[in-house]
């Protein structure tokens, strides 16, 4: 039976990444596209999100604030120094890394509700930079007229990124890579030791895991990624204000990895997918959209308590069990 649901689980992998791959060739429908662009960088977000907590068991409610560091500079850098997209992305996601950093060091010493009073006070100082440093920002106006990545040439072969399907494509790109190196980084001796930590941070000391080299690595790479999905957001939409970076984006981020399944790297994708459809579904309801957004949630975590994948695992553990006559 566990054979059975291990090909089940791949089978059912493979055929998503399939579809996801062909969307963009059977519909020009901007709308989906658009969607499936903004839920592509909602799961970077919450891969990033998930390492914190769903493997190292590091509460942060300041992820919004990441992101924002990722959108500002990478802009910035296109704008006023005229780098290249393919250079400031990555710098995007260095320079949250290494804001993540910083608030690792202070985060080192403090744990439960410290630890989230801590993130969240981080969140507002980056928001409120973004809010009043009007020389570099342009405080609550934010900054229009983000460049697109442009054109990249092979030859003859030219690529526009401006297109919808080719920035899809791009930011497919980006999440695989980024599910492959979550893959590789949680079953390797770091991810085991992010676990030992999560589990008993006590323990895990006694046998020998290095707590502050490993709670950094949680926060470096999950702020990272913040980064880079904030980078990809920037030029994507063209514009970025103080506004998509609160601590309600960070709850919202919190939410999609509940939801979809701390602890698990397909999980947070359901949840990112899945609630970025349900918000978009729920505009139809106009005034009304998020009282009945948030009554959806407190019915999915009373049913899945333990998010989409512990679910799951509910349901595969009773199939094991033997039938009674």
């Amino acid at each position: 039976m566990k054979q059975k649901f291990k090909s089940a689980k791949t089978f059912l992998i493979a055929a998503s990444l399939i579809i996801a791959f062909v969307i963009p060739l059977i519909t020009e429908n901007e709308y989906y596209l658009h969607t499936l662009i903004i839920s592509g960088i909602y799961i970077l977000l919450v891969l990033g999100l998930n390492l914190i907590l769903g493997y190292a068991g590091q509460l942060s409610l300041g992820h919004a604030a990441f992101y924002g560091i990722g959108a500002y500079t990478s802009a910035l850098l296109m704008m006023k120094l005229h780098f290249s997209f393919w250079l400031a992305l990555p710098i995007g996601g260095i320079a949250a890394g290494i804001a993540g950093l910083m608030l690792g060091f202070p985060a080192l010493r403090l744990k439960g509700p410290y630890l989230v009073i801590c993130t969240i006070a981080f969140g507002e100082i980056a928001h409120q930079i973004f809010m009043n440093w009007e020389s570099l920002t342009r405080g609550p106006m934010g900054i229009p007229g983000v460049p697109s990545p442009g054109e990249f040439s092979i030859g003859s072969f030219v690529i526009d990124f401006s297109e919808k399907q080719v920035y899809y494509y791009l930011v497919f790109i980006i999440v695989i890579i980024a599910l492959l190196l979550n893959y590789f980084l949680v079953r390797s001796k770091t991810g085991r030791a992010f676990v030992a930590i999560r589990e008993d941070q006590t323990a895990a000391e006694v046998i020998g895991v290095n707590l502050t080299f490993y709670k950094l690595t949680a926060f470096l790479s999950g702020t990272f990624l913040a980064g880079i999905a904030g980078s990809l957001y920037a030029h994507y939409i063209g514009f970025i204000s103080p506004e998509s970076f609160t601590l309600g984006e960070s709850i919202n981020i919190l939410v999609m990895v509940i939801v979809g399944g701390m602890g698990t790297i397909i999980g947070p994708i359901f949840g990112a997918v899945g609630l970025t459809f349900l918000l978009e579904l729920m505009r139809a309801f106009a005034d009304y959209r998020m009282v009945i957004y948030g009554l959806i949630l407190m019915i999915l975590i009373v049913v899945l308590p333990e998010g989409t994948m512990g679910g799951i695992d509910i349901l595969r553990r009773n199939l094991k069990k033997p039938q009674k006559i």
